[in-house]
């Protein structure tokens, strides 16, 4: 039995999609562009450069402090916090320190446990939610046969939302979930592409271990810096926790640092102690005036956010009867969603439970299909003769034989196992069954 349970905490950094940078006029849309090509006195730290705050930034940033249930207070301010890197020309970057934009949220979400099968549901506070500037970009090359390092200024200055998580998450398979919900709800909002490949979001687990039954939070953390995908969050937190284990079963405690992540080798690697607040000097910044809200000004903006994923599914339900589980793929992206229901609307002979399966189904491309087109080629199948029982249990048959991995998933307890199935039976009938009988008969077949 494990002795020891993981405390994990979540800092996320998000590029806004502003057409400008936080403190200046450049554009913001610095990626593929040559070095140093999107850059003024203020991105370079120039002496005498003042800034100018992005007010679009300001507002998309509480924007997702309320989508994501958080406080805002009426008063807030930006700081400067003080270290010497070279990305950093000013030599302190603009961040807010004890008076962020947003505080004390939450965010439900589901996900899926690895080890079960089943779909499991979870709630982690938000910490605070606040507003800074991103940094330059170091390039590491060769010059003249010669190791060395060069800077791009292109991204300096870009508004970065950092979102902070309390730490309330238990495994990496929990911090997945809640990566993947943020990241839905960040797309929904409009305010980031949240492109990890690019670096538009920026993922940094911090991770500790306490003996399991233990009330207190453990003395230390590790910080894994900048990882860029879902897959590496996971196994970043992996080695770490089985590191932590071993560590701790020796009777030591895991140094307290920040780490970074090697892909190729699937390993994390020391890069330097961990700072405390303190080390970074923090103090108002002297050129930009605090924020004062009216709650005038932020009820305007609580009522321009769009309708959100978990409203969304709360209404597909209620307004199409369609269960939680298709509720929740159809609703997964927007434009799917909007697809959805764009689709209901041209075609009203047609129950949106059928034409939610068929797009479950894979049975449209939605960038390759328009909605009407959709809809002519459901109603071209319904009108063919509905299929026997005889004639969809041979086709059951059929499909139980060719998904053997499948069928012992769904016998070993995993349901969505049986989605999987029922997918699969679906496409073979070509809609010519509704999908409460094919799953009956399907239950039924697979004992």
């Amino acid at each position: 039995m494990d002795r020891y349970e993981p405390i994990i905490g979540l800092e996320i950094h998000v590029e806004l999609k502003t057409l400008s940078k936080m403190f200046c006029g450049c554009s913001s849309d610095y990626f593929g562009h040559d070095p140093n090509t999107h850059c003024c006195p203020v991105c370079l730290g120039l002496p005498g450069a003042l800034p100018v705050p992005n007010k679009k930034a300001i507002e998309w940033c509480v924007m997702l402090g309320m989508a994501l249930g958080c406080k805002i207070p009426l008063f807030s301010k930006f700081d400067r916090k003080n270290y010497f890197y070279p990305d950093l020309p000013k030599g302190y970057q603009i961040s807010q320190y004890d008076k962020p934009l947003a505080i004390n949220g939450k965010l439900s979400f589901s996900y899926k446990d690895d080890k079960t099968g089943k779909i499991e549901k979870r709630v982690v506070r938000i910490h605070r939610v606040h507003l800074e500037e991103d940094t330059g970009k170091l390039l590491h090359a060769k010059v003249n046969a010669k190791d060395c390092t060069l800077i791009d200024f292109n991204r300096s200055g870009v508004p970065l939302v950092e979102i902070v998580t309390e730490p309330d998450i238990r495994s990496s398979i929990e911090a997945r979930g809640f990566l993947k919900k943020l990241y839905q709800v960040i797309r929904y909002i409009g305010i980031s592409d949240a492109d990890m490949e690019k670096g538009s979001m920026r993922l940094e687990p911090n991770i500790s271990e306490r003996k399991i039954g233990e009330g207190d939070l453990p003395k230390y953390k590790v910080e894994v810096k900048n990882i860029n995908s879902f897959k590496f969050a996971k196994k970043a937190i992996d080695y770490e926790v089985k590191r932590h284990t071993e560590i701790l079963e020796k009777g030591q405690v895991p140094k307290q640092e920040t780490r970074g992540w090697d892909e190729k080798k699937g390993v994390t690697f020391s890069q330097r102690s961990k700072e405390e607040a303190h080390d970074y000097r923090y103090f108002p910044e002297p050129d930009i005036p605090p924020i004062r809200w009216t709650e005038k000004y932020l009820q305007s903006l609580k009522e321009s956010l769009p309708e959100l994923p978990g409203e969304k599914i709360a209404r597909f339900m209620k307004e199409y009867g369609l269960s939680e589980y298709d509720s929740a793929i159809l609703t997964d992206e927007v434009a799917v969603a909007n697809y959805f229901e764009n689709s209901i609307k041209m075609g009203k002979d047609i129950q949106p439970k059928t034409i939610a399966n068929w797009m479950i189904n894979k049975k449209v491309t939605i960038e390759k299909v328009l909605p009407g087109e959709f809809i002519n080629q459901i109603a071209k199948t319904l009108k063919k003769p509905a299929m026997d029982e005889k004639e969809v249990v041979d086709i059951i048959k059929q499909t139980i034989s060719e998904n053997e991995k499948a069928v012992q998933d769904y016998k070993s307890g995993k349901e969505n196992a049986l989605m999987f199935l029922l997918g699969q039976l679906m496409r073979k009938t070509s809609g010519r069954i509704d999908a409460e009988t094919a799953k009956k008969l399907l239950k039924k077949n697979l004992g």
